[in-house]
């Protein structure tokens, strides 16, 4: 029996539904129906009781609930076992960073591991914050790096998590350089067309919490599009869609060309600190390679600002 298998059982028993279950499995309705009969063909027994509503356990099937959920969390522990052990005997680590990091600051970091301790392989996880902390509390990755702002602690900072500050940054508003004519009509008419970001994702609630409060003081933040990917606010604003705010470090080029300017000097911005995570618990020697460089990293700022915007909007 393969562990997908008894997973669908279960998922199934759980929702009393094959519609709810197959969500439950990302998988389509009827390619989760095939799967379900599939496996009562290979064990030659119906599961499931499909004259009823809810869907019922067939009898033998109720009893050995209980066994199947054991026997699952027994498979899931045995593979969390054997990647935990694959990393210990190994030069292997795991990194969990989240997106905006993973674009700027994350690759100049692992230039610093490798040109120190170029038999290290990395692998490096891009996600959300929480999902970095989800991938670093199920022991998928190894370390988590993640932004803070300065005088937010962490809600997972419990005695099992270790933090340590490597850098820093700051959230900068953007705009194209070449159309800084149209920024200034729509701020002129009390209006500022932004990009926003979702507000159940990092950076959208620094943009809830810090930013966009002391924008209206100044016009009317009118969003024109939402994205949760800091690469694509980058882009809209050097397509004069909106502004945009951004890990100053991420728009280092942007604002070097030219095709940038920094809003700074007119509009809010906010210091972010860069922060490294691991677990307090049993580490490996690739591990604690990593920890002890970032120990010894200088905690620097951002490039230096490019510059700002003249006219109606640096004045206001």
């Amino acid at each position: 029996m393969r562990l997908e298998w008894l997973e669908d059982i279960l998922a199934v028993a759980d929702t009393g539904s094959f519609t709810e279950a197959a969500d439950r499995r990302h998988l389509t309705p009827s390619a989760f129906s095939r799967r379900i009969q599939q496996i009562e063909e290979h064990l030659g027994v119906e599961l499931f009781d499909r004259t009823r509503k809810p869907i019922q356990l067939k009898p033998t099937t109720d009893e050995n609930k209980d066994e199947i959920a054991k026997l699952v969390g027994n498979l899931r522990q045995l593979a969390t076992d054997l990647q935990r052990s694959s990393r210990l005997s190994g030069n292997r680590l795991v990194i969990a960073s989240q997106h905006a990091l993973t674009a700027a600051f994350t690759p100049r970091l692992l230039q610093v591991v490798q040109s120190r301790h170029s038999e290290l392989y990395v692998r490096l996880r891009s996600a959300n914050l929480d999902d970095c902390f989800s991938l670093l509390l199920a022991r998928h990755a190894d370390l988590a790096i993640l932004y803070q702002v300065p005088d937010q602690k962490l809600d997972q900072s419990a005695d099992f998590l270790q933090t340590r500050t490597i850098g820093k940054d700051t959230l900068v508003p953007v705009f194209s350089a070449a159309n800084k004519a149209l920024l200034n009509e729509h701020f002129s008419s009390g209006q500022l067309p932004i990009i926003a970001y979702p507000n159940d994702v990092f950076l959208g609630q620094v943009m809830d919490r810090t930013i966009l409060p002391r924008v209206r003081s100044l016009a009317d933040a009118v969003p024109r599009v939402e994205t949760a990917l800091t690469l694509a606010a980058l882009e809209f604003a050097v397509s004069a869609i909106g502004v945009a705010w951004v890990p100053l470090s991420l728009a280092r080029k942007e604002l070097a060309s030219g095709s940038l300017h920094d809003l700074s000097a007119t509009l809010p911005s906010c210091d972010l600190t860069i922060t490294a995570a691991r677990l307090n618990d049993e580490t490996t020697k690739s591990e604690d390679l990593m920890w002890t460089l970032l120990e010894s990293l200088p905690i620097d700022g951002a490039e230096a600002k490019c510059g700002t915007m003249p006219g109606p909007v640096q004045s206001a």
